[in-house]
C-alpha cells in the first residue's frame, strides 16, 4: 500500500535529484569560463526556486500504476520533465514579454539588468533577451541528457524515446501556435482549445504518464487509459491557469494582475467572453486585449466584461466536464489501486488551486 509519506517524500526526492545534476553541470560550465557562473546559478535558481513538480509526479505514479519499481534511477529520469518546463516558461516569459516569474525577474530580465548595472555596450533588453533564448535552450539539451545520463536501463530508455520527443516536439509547437493566435487575433473556442492542448494539456499530464508508462513497459490498453485520463486533466489544468492568468492573486501567482489581458492572451475563457458578448463590448475587449500599458482599472474593466458574459462560468463548466470524463477514465483503468489513488488526488490538486 502507498504511504503518505512516500507521496510527500517525492517532491523532495526530485529536488534533490536536479540540485544534484545541476550542481554536475554548474562545474562544468564554470570550467569552460568564470563568466558562465551567472548562467549555471540563474537556471539553478529557476529550476530550484519554485514549482508543483507535477509532470515528474503524474509521470511516476503512472510508471508505478504500470507495475514500475521504485528507485532512485527512475525518479532521476522522469526529473528531467523540469528541465522541459524550465525551457518553455523561460522562453514563454521572454515572448509574452514578463517581468516576473513567481514573484521574481524573469530570465529575460534578470540579465538585462546584469548587462544595466555591469555598463557593458549595447543594448540592454537585447542582451537579457538573448540570454533568455540561450538559456531555454540549455535546459532543453540538458533535459535529454539527464534523461539519458540517469542509469536507467537501456530497453528503458529505448522505450521512452519516442515519447519524450513527441511531447518536446508538440510544446515548441503548441508555444508557435500561441503566438500565432495572438498575432492573427483567432478568438475561436476550435483554436483556444487547440492552443491549450498542446502548448500544456499534453506535455503537463498525458505526456508524463505515458513517458512513465513506457519506462514500465505498460499494456497498449493502460497507455490509452492514460491517454484518456490525462488529456482532459492537461486540458483542465490549463483552463485553472487561463482563470488565474486573468482573475488570479498576485500574492499568490507570482506574477502581476490580469498579466494575461497585457500580453493578449486568447485563451479558452477570453473566446468564449468573445462569442458571449454584444459587438460594442466585443469591440471594447478586441481594443484593449494585449495592451501593456493598461492599467489596474483597464485590467477590472475587461474583467468584469468577461464575467459578464458568462465566459467565467462557462469554463468553469468546461473545467468539471473535463474533470469528469478525466476521472471516468482513470476509474476504469487496468491499473495498481493505491497509484490509481495518487493520481486522483494529483488530478483534484492540479484544478483546485490558486496558483
Amino acid at each position: 500500500m502507498t504511504s503518505p509519506v512516500e507521496v510527500a517524500d517525492l517532491r523532495a526526492r526530485v529536488d534533490k535529484a536536479l540540485a544534484v545534476f545541476l550542481a554536475e553541470q554548474s562545474s562544468r560550465l564554470t570550467g569552460i569560463d568564470s563568466s558562465l557562473t551567472a548562467v549555471a546559478e540563474a537556471i539553478d535558481d529557476f529550476v530550484l526556486g519554485g514549482g508543483k513538480r507535477l509532470r515528474p509526479a503524474f509521470a511516476y505514479w503512472g510508471f508505478r500504476g504500470a507495475g514500475g519499481a521504485d528507485s532512485d534511477q527512475i525518479v532521476a529520469a522522469l526529473s528531467s520533465l523540469e528541465l522541459v518546463q524550465a525551457s518553455a516558461l523561460i522562453h514563454d516569459d521572454l515572448m509574452d514579454r514578463s517581468d516576473t516569474r513567481r514573484g521574481v525577474p524573469s530570465v529575460h530580465r534578470r540579465f538585462e539588468a546584469r548587462h544595466t548595472a555591469s555598463g557593458w555596450r549595447g543594448g540592454a533588453a537585447a542582451f537579457g533577451d538573448s540570454a533568455a533564448v540561450l538559456l531555454g535552450d540549455l535546459a532543453m539539451v540538458w533535459s535529454d541528457e539527464m534523461l539519458y545520463t540517469s542509469g536507467v536501463g537501456t530497453a528503458e530508455l529505448m522505450r521512452a524515446r519516442p515519447v519524450f520527443d513527441e511531447m518536446r516536439t508538440e510544446v515548441t509547437v503548441g508555444q508557435y501556435l500561441d503566438v500565432l493566435t495572438q498575432a492573427t487575433a483567432d478568438t475561436s473556442l476550435e483554436r483556444a482549445g487547440k492552443v491549450a492542448r498542446f502548448k500544456a494539456a499534453k506535455y503537463t499530464v498525458e505526456r508524463p504518464l505515458l513517458l512513465g508508462a513506457a519506462l514500465a513497459g505498460a499494456s497498449s490498453e493502460l497507455a490509452t487509459a492514460y491517454s484518456d485520463f490525462g488529456l482532459p486533466l492537461g486540458e483542465a489544468f490549463q483552463l485553472r491557469d487561463d482563470v488565474l492568468g486573468v482573475f488570479g492573486d498576485p500574492a499568490q501567482t507570482g506574477k502581476p494582475a490580469g498579466d494575461d489581458l497585457r500580453e493578449g492572451k486568447r485563451t479558452y475563457l477570453v473566446a468564449s467572453a468573445f462569442s458571449a458578448l454584444d459587438e460594442p463590448e466585443r469591440d471594447e475587449l478586441d481594443a484593449a486585449l494585449g495592451d501593456q500599458g493598461l492599467d489596474d482599472a483597464g485590467v477590472l474593466r475587461l474583467r468584469a466584461l468577461i464575467r459578464e458574459s458568462g465566459a467565467l462560468a462557462a469554463t468553469e463548466r468546461r473545467i468539471d466536464e473535463l474533470m469528469t470524463a478525466s476521472l471516468s477514465a482513470l476509474a476504469a483503468a487496468p491499473m495498481d489501486d493505491d497509484a490509481r489513488d495518487v493520481l486522483r488526488r494529483l488530478a483534484e490538486a492540479a484544478t483546485n488551486r490558486t496558483v
